[in-house]
This record gives structure tokens, C-alpha cells and sequence, in this order.
């Protein structure tokens, strides 16, 4: 294919003119099928886990898929499992559980999606913002402890404190879980992106109070919706369980006639969208194996690429890699990394910045925010790069080839 001087336009974005042209080259036609950032991979197994369920007409809130999956999920994590509608309703079943109610705080990360923070709403609580540390990206336990001691000092400690677990890499949760316990503070896990990762041994989501994770479309499995909640405590599934059930009461007269005595929720996972995940359970390890390979060529590929730089891996734990994730330093690669997303989108290549933080979105202006520099400087330089566990090698390659191609060579 003949190599042609770049000229990069979108209605509203041009390559900044400080890449010269004989530094770039755009030697690639845009791919014809668009490469996704995170996409299913799907096996025979829930197809034929749902055609079961068809099959034998299964195909509400109960049956032997959610059941199997529930044993399955509790034998991997060590705990009661619950399957749900989805990770967001987990979380607000969590906080219901630890006894979140109105005018409550919750410590949350700022770093993180919306499905976060949203639930502490659901229950008329409101969201207190942290940053995070350079070390996990996740909740920094440093600032966590210095905002606990003021606020224990005046008495108003806050109801509880979710961590979220940010792209498959575990928060430190010894040190938080130490803090926590010295205010005797509940933890909520959301492990919505970390399913596979481990931290210390140990699966993230198990480690707090309740943890939460994901099925989602684009989750290491996915159900294309869906979610699991995980606790330690026997009492508090069963009270999950039945929350999300519309919380019905035993029948004193045995004739169905529905009794409630306390609020719930339409929040249980169906049967059919259950044969969907536990296929994929199966070949969990393998999935995180192929994301962990994903990521490992990123890292070797752009070795030699000045300002690229990996998220870490915390020391003691295993990153998922649900999302290949990198910072770029402006200065030495050449372009920022906003830059660079436009330009992979003109090659019909999806990429994103790690996440806008929660306190500069409009809906929680005003919200309290403890910190925020690192925050901040991580959606400002950071990149999410295809990382689909069916991802190929050549479709990695082009990915690879686009970002070098924009990039400044190290020495």
C-alpha cells in the first residue's frame, strides 16, 4: 500500500500541528468492521445453556441456571453468592444491607464510572469524593485516614466506604480495611471490572462487607447483562436474595397470595440471561489469561515508544486486565492522549480515556471531594486500548502500528 502524509480530519479535530508530517504517516486505510474497545466472546457452552432453557420453558427468575451458576460462582469466590440484574443493583442492595439510608455519607472514589456513586442516591445518601493513589488508581487509604480522624473528631464519620476495584487492578485493601475497622465502617467491594484478578490470593469482591460484580456487555463475561452480590454473611444473601424478588413474604395461607412487608426490588437475574454467564464460567482463567496477554503485548510492543506507560500492577496481586490501560505524557510522545483517541477513531478504532472523575461530572457538582489531582491527571493523560480477549494478533498488530506510528521513539 502506498504511504501517504497524514492529513487527519474529523468535523471538529485536525492532527495538532506540532507532529510533522514526515513523523507520521498514514499508511492504513480506516478497518472496514470497527474494532471495539471490549466485546463478548462467547462460547458453545451458554448456547447451549440457554437452548436448554427454552427448551424446557425456564425462562424467568428461577431455574436450574441460576441456580447452578449461584453454586458455581460461590465455589470459585468462597462465599453465598446472589445473581442480579445487574452490578448497579448489587450495589444498591450492598448499601442497603450495611445500612446506608437518607442524609448518610458513603466514601466513594472519584475514579470510577457512574454505577458507583449513582446507588448511594438511590438510597437518599450522598457521595463523599476521593482521590486516588499513583500506586492502584484506586482509593488512596493515606487520604482515607487523614479525612476519617477530622471527621471522627467533630463526630461525623461517614454511614460506610466503597471501593471500587478499577479496571481489573485491586484497591489496597489492607490498609482500608484496617482504617475501616478502627471506625467500625462497613466496606462495600465494587468488583465490577475485577472479576479474575486476585489480591493477595484472594478474590476482590470478598474481602469487605459486600462485594458487587459485573456481567455487562462488556465485562471479562457478560450475560449481556447482569451481575452477582457476594458476602460473607449467610443472613445478608438471603435478605439480598429476597430484596431483589420484590421482597415476598411467606404466604401464612398457602394459596400465593403475595404478602409484603418491607420494600424490594425487581432485581433478581433471569434464567436465561443465568445459562449465558455460567457457560462463560468455565472459561473464566482462560479469559483472563487472554486479557493478561493482550496487555503483555502492549507493554512489549511499545517498549521502545517514548511517554507510554502502563498501569501497574500492585505488588501481591494479579490485574485482571479488563481493559489494557496506559498514561501519556504529552510532552515526550508527541501528542496527548485525547489526541490520540480522535486519531484511532479516524481508523474506526475504539480507544477512551480512563474515566472522568465523579466530581467534575455536572450531576454531582458540589458534592464533597477529598483530593483530586490524581484523579484528574489520570482521565487528562490516560488511554483504554482494545483489549477483547478474542482480540487477534493482527488486529492488536494495527492498533500497535497506529499508536507508534504518532508516537516519538524513545532513546
Amino acid at each position: 500500500m502506498k504511504r501517504r502524509s497524514i492529513l487527519l480530519r474529523t468535523a471538529n479535530w485536525t492532527l495538532p500541528t506540532s507532529i510533522a508530517l514526515s513523523d507520521c504517516y498514514d499508511f492504513m486505510e480506516p478497518l472496514k468492521e470497527r474494532l471495539y474497545l471490549s466485546v463478548p466472546h462467547m462460547g458453545e457452552a451458554s448456547l447451549r445453556y440457554v437452548e436448554e432453557a427454552f427448551a424446557t420453558n425456564w425462562l424467568s427468575t428461577v431455574g436450574p441456571n441460576l441456580v447452578a451458576l449461584e453454586e458455581a460462582a460461590s465455589a470459585l469466590v468462597g462465599c453465598p453468592v446472589v445473581a442480579i440484574s445487574a452490578g448497579t443493583a448489587g450495589l444498591h442492595l450492598g448499601l442497603r444491607l450495611v445500612g446506608v439510608e437518607a442524609g448518610d455519607e458513603v466514601v466513594t472514589p472519584s475514579l470510577s464510572f457512574a454505577a458507583s456513586a449513582n446507588p448511594i442516591c438511590y438510597q437518599g445518601a450522598t457521595p463523599v469524593f476521593m482521590d486516588s493513589d499513583e500506586a492502584t488508581w484506586n482509593l488512596d487509604p493515606n487520604l482515607l485516614e487523614r479525612f476519617l480522624k477530622k471527621r471522627a473528631e467533630v463526630n461525623r464519620l461517614p454511614k460506610a466506604v466503597m471501593v471500587v476495584h478499577l479496571f481489573g487492578q485491586p484497591a489496597a485493601m489492607d490498609e482500608i480495611l484496617e482504617i475501616c475497622g478502627r471506625y467500625e465502617l462497613p466496606v462495600i467491594e465494587d468488583a465490577a471490572e475485577s472479576l479474575g484478578a486476585r489480591y493477595k490470593g484472594r478474590h476482590p469482591g470478598t474481602l469487605g462487607d459486600v462485594g458487587v460484580f459485573s456481567f455487562n456487555g462488556n465485562k471479562m463475561i457478560t450475560g449481556t447483562t447482569g451481575g452477582m452480590l457476594v458476602t460473607a454473611q449467610e443472613g445478608w444473601a438471603v435478605k439480598a436474595k429476597k430484596w431483589s424478588q420484590q421482597a415476598l413474604d411467606p404466604d401464612p395461607d398457602g394459596v400465593k397470595n403475595y404478602v409484603h412487608s418491607e420494600l424490594g426490588y425487581n432485581y433478581r437475574m433471569s434464567n436465561v440471561i443465568a445459562g449465558i454467564v455460567r457457560g462463560q464460567f468455565e472459561v473464566l482463567e482462560d479469559r483472563v489469561a487472554a486479557r493478561r496477554a493482550v496487555f503483555d503485548r502492549y507493554v512489549d510492543a511499545f517498549a521502545d515508544v517514548a511517554g507510554l506507560s502502563p498501569q501497574p500492577e500492585a505488588a501481591g496481586c494479579r490485574h485482571s486486565r479488563w481493559l489494557s490501560c496506559f498514561t501519556v505524557d504529552e510532552a515526550t510522545f508527541g501528542i496527548g492522549s485525547y489526541d490520540l483517541i480522535r486519531f484511532l477513531e479516524t481508523k474506526n478504532v475504539e480507544s477512551r480515556p480512563v474515566w472522568r472523575p465523579m466530581h467534575l461530572q455536572p450531576l454531582y457538582e458540589g458534592c464533597e471531594m477529598v483530593g483530586g489531582e490524581v484523579a484528574e491527571t489520570l482521565n487528562r493523560t490516560g488511554i483504554c486500548l482494545p483489549s477483547s480477549s478474542s482480540l487477534t494478533e493482527a488486529e492488536q498488530g494495527f492498533v500497535i502500528e497506529l499508536v507508534k506510528s504518532v508516537g516519538r521513539r524513545g532513546s
